[in-house]
């Protein structure tokens, strides 16, 4: 099979297209390298065909896609902040360039679209778990366009174009996500600081409550709706298959995140915290019901946080 994964050099990209590769499938990334890196394909390099460009750009999107049975769709700017500070930007990318994206697949035939949608689409819950038939409340522009790209998403499965499946990701984690990022996980920027024994801001009190997935369950999931029967589903049906929640089912606190970070980087004493005013656009609290994905695919991430923070500490020092 010949995939194009948009925002492949990216965190999650880069363990998608490495995936890919690793499974025989030949694979041609698009990414603008605003955030993605190229060293983050060093191990696939050669077997990869990278084009530099942007999800917006008609003429990129449809040299990347051409003669490709499948589209992973990754390509975001995946920040709440960014979105509040500039809108008009992050909706270029997050809700233009799907769009482009789902055109330019339903143009040259692509028989298979995975769309990374986001947890943010649920807003402030008034239940949880949260489950895919919950309410939609975005609080942030990033949170409408990933809505939107559902969606956008749902008309081209619905309109025989090709077989979709949209996946709404809860907090992503592991290697290669940057901690020097402006866009980056707390993860990250905890065991950054952990590495460094420095002080730690916590936005709010430390008690709002996130839904963490390892990047390598993920994958896991993304592959099997990629390449697997589940993605066999005949496009042109009444109504467009449910998105479905990507997370582990389990939510943890920023405070007992903060000590599971401590005892994954072997430090002896807590870190210091600063905390500061909430932000614009954040959520308080956030757990998956996955009962969707287990259906689907038999399957839940499983990696136990502590292990993945260990992981990803390994790699980050």
């Amino acid at each position: 099979m010949k995939v194009l994964v948009t925002g492949g050099a990216g965190f999650i990209g880069s363990h998608m297209t490495e995936r890919l590769v690793r499974d025989g499938h030949s694979v041609t990334v698009l990414d603008d390298l605003s955030t993605g890196r190229l060293t983050n394909l060093r191990q696939v390099a050669t077997d990869v065909e990278f084009l530099e460009g942007d999800v917006a750009d008609a003429r990129a999107v449809d040299r990347a896609v051409a003669g490709c049975d499948a589209v992973m769709h990754l390509a975001a700017v995946a920040s709440v902040q960014a979105s509040v500070e500039d809108p008009l930007r992050t909706h270029r990318t997050n809700l233009t360039g799907s769009v482009q994206v789902f055109e330019a697949a339903a143009r040259s035939g692509v028989e298979r679209v995975v769309y990374a949608s986001s947890a943010a689409v649920y807003g402030e819950a008034s239940e949880l778990p949260i489950r895919e038939e919950a309410p939609k409340r975005p609080m942030s522009p990033y949170a409408v366009d990933k809505l939107a790209g559902e969606y956008y998403l749902a008309h081209y499965q619905r309109s025989g174009s090709f077989a979709a499946t949209a996946f709404r990701f809860f907090n992503v984690y592991g290697p290669r996500q940057d901690p020097s990022s402006p866009y980056s996980g707390v993860i990250s920027i905890f065991l950054d600081r952990a590495s460094r024994e420095e002080a730690v801001t916590v936005f709010g009190d430390g008690s709002q409550t996130r839904d963490y997935v390892y990047v390598a369950d993920l994958v896991d999931i993304l592959t099997a709706a990629l390449t697997g029967p589940v993605a066999d589903a005949r496009p042109g049906i009444d109504s467009a298959p449910s998105p479905i929640n990507l997370a582990s089912g389990r939510s943890v606190d920023l405070l007992e995140l903060l000590g599971a970070v401590t005892e994954a980087a072997g430090l002896e004493e807590p870190l210091p915290v600063t905390f500061a005013p909430g932000r614009r656009g954040d959520i308080r609290r956030s757990e998956a019901d996955v009962s969707l994905l287990r259906a689907t695919f038999r399957a839940v991430p499983a990696t136990p946080l502590s292990v993945g923070l260990a992981h990803t500490f390994q790699w980050l020092v």
